[in-house]
């Protein structure tokens, strides 16, 4: 089997071939881009990747093959695991068979029906393997059936049909219970059951059969025309309609993240243990790395637009706070954007604490900022006047009370000077209280003031180093209250947006649910299509009189849905195994 996969913007598209090679497909935008040429065997067991747009992060795409069936190496139990894991991987898959849908065909697609023993849904011990199944839905990709080499005219009862039509009316399943019929509904019902969408594209041979043997170097002109406009066809679907990857819970697997990667390695690993692939478990290993390296971005994100707006120091420990408060909300937001699955808000209780550090940090810096610009700019500014203390300037009669009026002079011009920042206090008390010695020396020194005059400048001058120390201590006072009332903000910015987030996943998952539960009443009803009336009827008239009991109080149509399906389930179940076919 030749498998390869596409990532489109995010799409994935595994093609699973199980008879000749189909070479051509101008499936990347490019005649021939991609083939098996001499260089890989055409049956080669394993899986290998090339990317195809190596520089393109936002749309990578890249192609990987693995083989089936090859009669040297067969190991069917490998097969089955190639076929897991290209599910798994995949948000369409690509089934490319020979000539009509027969029972051949169908027989060659057997793993569809041994997905249930090969993939897990949940991780709890005893779920049972039917009731997990259902789960498959909602993370299996998209079905696309290529049928080359067809040489069919696309007709039933004589009337013209759609390619889509002829594969809807090749998974109609039979009545009946023996062996024969069994085993002709059982990929049919899989199929039904498991892909979601699924959709239909034939291909006529590319070219003469003298030209086949070397396809790879036939130039695009000599290539059947009908050939290149179906092959148009088919690209211009899957590029525009395979979707983003999706798993359990609508998380999606997209752009420069490495989640393919940690899926592969965590389904691998889980196969090599002898276990099964369990897409919970891989959703949680994946939420793991992913929520750490979300908490890296947002923190990478706040401290960029720190960077690039703050100017330290702050006039106001308030403008350093707006600018914080700011740059963390688009912090929480990057956050809340790339995590999931974050169960009791580990890592965003984590990027609380790293955001908190980081403000105490920043508070830090700019209050050191402040003391240095501070303390430069009053030896800038006092530098001078106490030269002329030491200089004896002001050693004569009255020179205590000049040299007073001259240091006043002095801190209001310290006062008037711009974007000290949150220290301009603090740092003027410590340098002023640093000269205390000498400004003590001089009133001593001046025989024009008594003493009791001295006395009374003595009380003054301590009567402004404590009313300084008032202000000092109201201040840090104030700063604090504004960082509890900053980290209260803070605590509320992240529960809006989770609370937010939470209401958007609660959208998203009614709405997987609701396109789940559409899919198993499509099952359902093909299944109901082949029984007997009477079986039909006892069934229905059960459900009605169990729904009737249990939900009779009930407003809500989508929780009446839901109870039916409950019901429904088991007789689709009994249905898969071939209990209820023969009516």
């Amino acid at each position: 089997m030749n498998s390869t996969r596409h990532y489109h913007q995010g799409c994935i598209c595994s093609t699973l071939s199980y008879a000749v090679r189909f070479k051509v497909y101008k499936f990347t935008c490019g005649w021939g881009k991609f083939c098996t040429g001499v260089e890989f065997p055409e049956l080669t067991r394993g899986s290998w990747v090339q990317a195809l747009s190596p520089a393109s992060e936002s749309c990578a795409r890249s192609h990987s093959s693995c083989g089936f069936y090859n009669d040297f190496q067969g190991d069917n139990q490998n097969d089955s695991w190639l076929f897991a894991l290209a599910v798994l991987l995949s948000s369409t898959l690509i089934y490319n068979s020979v000539g009509t849908i027969n029972q051949q065909a169908m027989d060659q697609l057997h793993y569809v029906t041994e997905l249930t023993d090969c993939i897990r849904a949940k991780s709890s011990p005893g779920t049972h393997e039917v009731k997990d199944s259902a789960d498959f839905v909602s993370f299996f990709p998209d079905f696309v059936w290529t049928l080359r080499d067809f040489s069919l005219d696309l007709q039933a009862n004589g009337e013209p049909i759609t390619p889509d039509e002829y594969l809807e009316n090749s998974l109609k399943l039979k009545q009946g219970n023996d062996k024969k019929t069994k085993s002709f509904n059982a990929p049919r019902l899989c199929i039904r059951k498991f892909f979601p969408e699924k959709k239909c594209f034939i291909f006529d041979r590319p070219a003469q059969r003298k030209y086949l043997v070397h396809l790879e170097q036939l130039p695009e002109e000599d290539v059947d025309p009908e050939f290149r406009e179906q092959v148009e066809e088919f690209c211009s679907y899957i590029l525009s309609h395979s979707k983003v990857k999706t798993l359990s819970g609508g998380i999606t697997v997209n752009g420069p993240r490495e989640c393919l990667e940690t899926l592969v390695l965590t389904f691998v690993n889980t196969i090599s243990s002898g276990d099964l692939p369990c897409m919970e478990n891989a959703v949680l290993a994946l939420a793991e790395i992913e929520n750490s390296a979300a908490v890296q971005k947002a923190i990478a994100h706040y401290e960029q637009q720190m960077a690039e707006k703050l100017q330290l120091p702050t006039e106001t420990l308030k403008e350093l706070l707006d600018l914080h408060r700011a740059s963390e909300k688009e912090a929480i937001d990057v956050f809340m954007t790339k995590s999931f699955k974050d169960v009791d808000q580990v890592f965003q209780n984590r990027l609380m604490e790293q955001l908190e550090a980081k403000l105490d940090d920043f508070c830090d810096q700019n209050m050191k900022a402040s003391s240095d610009y501070c303390m430069t700019l009053l030896q800038d500014i006092f530098g001078p006047l106490y030269e002329d203390v030491k200089q004896g300037t002001f050693s004569k009669p009255g020179g205590f009370r000049l040299f007073i009026r001259k240091r006043q002079e002095l801190k209001n011009k310290y006062y008037q000077a711009p974007r000290k920042g949150i220290q301009a206090e603090e740092t003027l008390k410590t340098y002023l209280d640093s000269r205390e010695g000498m400004d003590a020396a001089l009133l001593q020194t001046d025989q024009s003031l008594t003493e009791k005059e001295k006395e009374i400048e003595v009380q003054w001058m301590k009567s402004e180093s404590l009313e300084a120390a008032n202000k000092i201590s109201e201040e840090m006072q104030k700063k604090h209250e504004q960082l509890m009332q900053e980290k209260e903000k803070s605590f509320h910015e992240h529960m809006k947006q989770l609370a937010e987030k939470m209401e958007k996943e609660r959208a998203q998952l009614l709405a997987e649910q609701e396109r789940v539960l559409t899919l198993k009443f499509q099952v359902f009803n093909c299944v109901t299509s082949i029984l007997s009336p009477s079986i039909v009827l006892n069934q229905k008239h059960c459900l009605e009189v169990g729904a009737l009991c249990q939900w009779k109080d009930s407003s809500s149509p989508n929780a009446t849905r839901h109870f039916l399906l409950s019901l429904l389930l088991p007789l689709v179940h009994s249905v898969a195994e071939g209990g209820l076919l023969a009516g």
